[in-house]
């Protein structure tokens, strides 16, 4: 039986297992799909913590719970040992692609990820990569790598897919979003494509890797540029003497050719911040200044500058010393009822306004225990209960991420001023727009 069939029959029987390296916001929820599917899970992570947690049923993200925790391991197991991916027929890679100091591509994990697993390779795998990065990733680091070992697309199968998690709202629901899936050759795509599709509703073949990979950045290049433009628009508004938030309301009810995007304190998560840069990279070493996509980039780093500015201003008509200033930052993630703090608006602020000499600060996140960044500055180290006492303290509350469990009218009743940055209060006496 050829390799193509072997496998084949293996994803119609359920009896593939899966191997998933990387546990995190994208690998924890696919493992759960794939098991939830009836398929055997290994899965793999260089974090010990995440491993021990999975291994004793619990769960390290909010919103999944533990139960399904239980479902990776009624038929597979999670570690740290890489010798378990030879006992694996799928390997799906997703690892993060962060940024280095310098603003260029680390795809350290990507790498290394490949120099763990490649002795424990065999013929008769396919290999997936679901991280994040520019067109030529998988067949730069993955590809040509393993062409030396292997004849791919005959005894060996890769191929790229992209993910499409939107953290809060459907890492339980990631079946309902179609799958884009690439392959090197018809028989990578034939595989990975019925692979996806045994747990997917709908599958989306990409005419090759570089388009799947492409198409990934676009979708959240698009989301930057058009974050940078609303929130440049908050900037000129601003100085016009307008409330943002009260145009959008007008302009949104043309029913065509406009779509509205919420102006806020920055952007977060994995993606916005870091794809656009990896396809400036990329693009800048094709010989092409794609300068439309760095500018929404930099147009989306000065929102914290703005926001800074305003607080400065704020503490200045109020003659309130900035050195004697009391501070509260309301929501550290950085986005709405998740504790995803990657990237986090909130903390960028929370380090500035300390280097610019305003020493107590406070933050108060409902989904958000301890401060995920080690600090000098004792008063940053957990979370704060807000109640009306808590709230009298403080001369100036910032919101930042406007997490539906806080309670808006006790924050409006007992705050002495509030800079909104998200646009839950109307502006007034006590409220400024940020």
């Amino acid at each position: 039986m050829s390799n193509i069939n072997k496998l084949s029959n293996l994803i119609i029987s359920k009896k593939a297992t899966i191997g998933i390296i990387g546990l995190g916001y994208v690998g924890l929820p696919l493992s759960i799909l794939f098991s939830k599917s009836g398929f055997r899970v290994i899965g793999f992570d260089i974090n010990y913590d995440k491993i021990n947690k999975i291994q004793n049923n619990q769960s390290y993200i909010e919103r999944i719970p533990n139960k399904d925790i239980k479902l990776i391991l009624k038929k597979g197991f999670c570690t740290s040992d890489f010798s378990h991916i030879s006992n694996c027929d799928f390997i799906i890679i997703c690892v993060p692609t962060p940024l280095k100091k310098n603003n260029t591509p680390d795809l350290d994990y990507v790498k290394n990820t490949i120099r763990f697993i490649l002795k424990f390779l065999h013929s008769g795998q396919v290999l997936v990569l679901e991280s994040t990065s520019y067109p030529g990733t998988t067949r730069e680091l993955i590809i040509n790598k393993l062409n030396k070992r292997f004849k791919i697309g005959k005894d060996f199968y890769v191929g790229f897919s992209s993910e499409r998690i939107n953290p809060g709202f459907n890492e339980n629901t990631i079946q309902n979003v179609p799958k884009v899936v690439s392959g090197s050759s018809k028989n990578c795509l034939h595989l990975i494509s019925k692979l996806y599709n045994s747990v997917f509703n709908q599958v989306v073949k990409s005419k090759s890797i570089e388009i799947a990979e492409y198409s990934k950045l676009l979708e959240n290049i698009y989301r930057s540029v058009n974050i940078g433009f609303i929130n440049e628009m908050k900037f000129v508004s601003d100085r016009m003497g307008l409330d943002i938030f009260e145009i959008l309301k007008v302009a949104r009810t043309k029913p065509f050719g406009f779509r509205p995007f919420k102006p806020g304190p920055g952007i977060g998560g994995h993606c916005i911040p870091i794809d656009p840069i990896y396809l400036y990279w990329k693009a800048k070493k094709k010989g092409i200044l794609a300068n439309f996509i760095k500018l929404s980039s930099t147009t989306n780093i000065k929102t914290l500058n703005f926001i800074k500015k305003k607080i400065l201003l704020n503490l200045k008509i109020r003659k309130i010393n900035k050195n004697k200033a009391k501070i509260l930052i309301l929501g550290l993630a950085y986005k709405p009822n998740i504790d995803d703090v990657r990237e986090s608006s909130s903390i960028k602020i929370i380090q500035d306004l300390l280097k610019s000499g305003i020493h107590f600060l406070r933050w108060s996140d409902p989904h958000i225990k301890n401060f995920p960044i080690n600090s000098k500055n004792k008063n940053i180290g957990k979370s704060l209960k807000i109640n009306k006492n808590s709230l009298q303290k403080f001369d100036l509350i910032i919101l930042m991420t406007d997490h539906d469990k806080f309670n808006y009218k006790k924050i409006y009743k007992y705050s002495k001023h509030i800079i909104d940055c998200r646009g839950r209060f109307a502006v007034s006496a006590k409220v400024t727009r940020g």
